[in-house]
């Protein structure tokens, strides 16, 4: 993701709107206050909030840390709101529990822990049952960080966070999103969230020898059957160390502790912001909560109908316009990149790529790179619209072609981090919990010949992508989601943000959302090919939009449009 917003609340910022930025009332007005593996490279640090921002483009960036758009309905009836809470509620004393608030620091080395402590910021750990059906059993942990209001006077309550996945670490993004949130955030106590089993919350690992389940197809049906036996191997793995939890690790359960923070925190209700799959567990929070929200921002939208296990599906054609954007780039700077003068001898140098390592894996530093890595490489470095990633993604075309060609290759920084999150298991805890959210939330087609077929059409429209977003993973050999999928509700006077070109969560998503929503405001990013836009590619016009409603709680009058240049 790409350069940070300039320092102070931009003057004029309305008149960067195409659309009027005057404000109404929201109806969720506030209450008194109660008693991816590889980092995607950032433009403009911003002093010590620069890391945690870097890792949270990392979550967002890489190919592994996907958003989740798909086209498979689950049928049956669907899940809605939880019963209101009572004095008898078996659940009171998880509700009202007390905190025990420390320093964030677990140990000299621990870098997130260093910039909670300077951002001001304290930790937690909130207990929560396993199984919310068995309030008396078995108790897990999650884990959070709170940066306090300072502006007492004009405290606007708890702001939680969720930066995406789902699977990501958020514990650790406070510091970030209150200097983004510039005056406004000293009214806010800004509270990153690792959500169950996620970061320093109680863990789930099933040992993977990678860190994620995503993978090309391969080009013909032997590659197909090894990416079926990968897919079946990780959902034994996960079925052996982990079976115990893996029914309550979902987003459903995930709501159920935020609303349980939200007590513990002393909150009636909370503001949220949320990217990218934390946009769709907003949506199912507020749906299963109902009156529980006050001003909530998701940014990267999830569209309900198209959450499930095929989480790529649909996103192939804005995954491939991004990657001609980044061959115009890259054509323009071949003198440094050496990749090609036109975009299209830069795409056939991918392509050529792709077919050398179809032939014999590429050798590269101590990796083996085939056909079923090479384009979950090149769809990893295609999030960020920002010259600093491209250079990276170019760089590890470069070396992958160098590799093609005989070559002795030593990959580039970001090349290497993304085959070590790729090809050892250092990250195993990272994929096998996005994997036990998605598989645990909705089924996905049981039969192999289901993904084949669907590979096959998707290949004759994108040779490079399509085997990638419509293979097989895990959730075809997982067992059946214990619960059925929410109902997203109808309406919400939301806040909602994206970029027209977000090759992640794409553009038709939010749209979706905003006609099922009519009280919500769409603010767009025009022209840019970018996945999470609020605080992190460095729009003005966005992050002000964004800055006066949590200020106020009025959503603007109309849609707000930004365009790419407002910087």
């Amino acid at each position: 993701m790409t350069g940070s917003p300039s320092p102070g609340t931009p003057s004029g910022a309305a008149s960067s709107l195409t659309s009027s930025a005057r404000a109404t009332p929201s109806s969720a007005a506030h209450p008194p206050a109660p008693t991816c593996p590889a980092a995607a490279s950032t433009a403009d640090p911003r002093g010590s909030a620069t890391d945690g921002l870097r890792r949270f483009v990392s979550r967002a960036a890489a190919g592994t840390a996907l958003c989740l758009v798909g086209a498979l309905a689950v049928p049956g009836s669907p899940a809605t709101a939880e019963p209101a809470r009572t004095t008898a509620d078996p659940l009171a004393h998880y509700y009202r529990q007390h905190l025990d608030w420390k320093s964030c620091m677990l140990g000299p080395d621990d870098e997130t822990g260093k910039e909670l402590q300077q951002a001001g910021a304290q930790c937690a750990d909130v207990t929560v049952p396993l199984n919310y059906d068995d309030p008396d059993g078995r108790t897990i942990t999650v884990a959070i960080s709170r940066i306090r209001a300072t502006d007492t006077a004009h405290r606007a309550g708890a702001l939680l966070l969720n930066g995406g996945g789902p699977g990501g670490q958020t514990i650790g993004d406070p510091p970030w999103v209150r200097t983004t949130m510039k005056q406004v955030g000293e009214r806010y106590d800004v509270v990153g969230v690792d959500p169950r089993f996620v970061g320093r919350s109680t863990p789930l690992d099933c040992h993977w020898p990678t860190g994620s389940f995503i993978r090309g197809a391969g080009t013909d049906r032997a590659g197909f059957d090894r990416a079926v036996a990968l897919a079946s191997e990780l959902a034994d793995r996960c079925q052996t160390s982990q079976g115990d939890v893996l029914p309550y690790t979902t987003t459903r359960n995930t709501a159920r502790d935020m609303d349980v923070i939200r007590a513990a925190l002393g909150e009636r209700r909370i503001s949220y912001l949320g990217y990218s799959y934390g946009t769709y567990l907003g949506q199912v929070y507020a749906t299963m909560f109902p009156g529980r929200t006050d001003r909530v921002v998701l940014d990267g939208l999830v569209a309900p109908g198209r959450y499930n296990p095929r989480l790529l599906r649909g996103t192939g054609p804005a995954n491939r316009h991004a990657l001609k954007g980044w061959a115009t780039w890259a054509a323009a700077r071949d003198t440094v990149h050496g990749l090609g003068r036109t975009p299209g001898e830069v795409l056939a140098a991918v392509d050529s790529v792709q077919a050398a390592a179809g032939r014999t894996p590429l050798l590269i530093g101590a990796h083996r790179v085939d056909e079923h890595l090479v384009p979950v490489v090149v769809f990893s470095g295609l999030s960020q619209d920002n010259d600093a990633a491209y250079a990276d993604l170019a760089q590890a075309v470069r070396d992958m072609r160098r590799a093609a060609g005989g070559h002795t290759v030593t990959p580039s920084p970001w090349l290497a981090e993304t085959l070590g999150f790729l090809l050892n298991g250092s990250d195993s805890a990272y994929g096998s919990v996005q994997t036990a959210i998605l598989c645990g939330d909705a089924s996905a087609p049981r039969s192999p010949e289901v993904y084949w077929r669907d590979v096959q059409r998707a290949r004759a429209q994108d040779p490079l992508f399509g085997p990638v977003t419509h293979n097989i993973g895990p959730c075809a050999f997982w067992d059946p989601p214990r619960e059925r999928p929410t109902t997203v509700r109808g309406d919400l006077p939301a806040l909602l943000v994206n970029a027209t070109g977000d090759p992640r969560t794409t553009y038709r998503n939010a749209q979706t959302v905003r006609r099922m929503w009519p009280s919500s405001r769409l603010v767009t990013l025009r022209g840019a090919d970018q996945h999470a836009v609020y605080g992190v590619f460095g729009n003005s016009c966005v992050d002000a939009t964004v800055n006066t409603y949590l200020a106020t709680g009025r959503l603007p009058v109309t849609d707000v449009t930004c365009d790419r240049s407002t910087g």
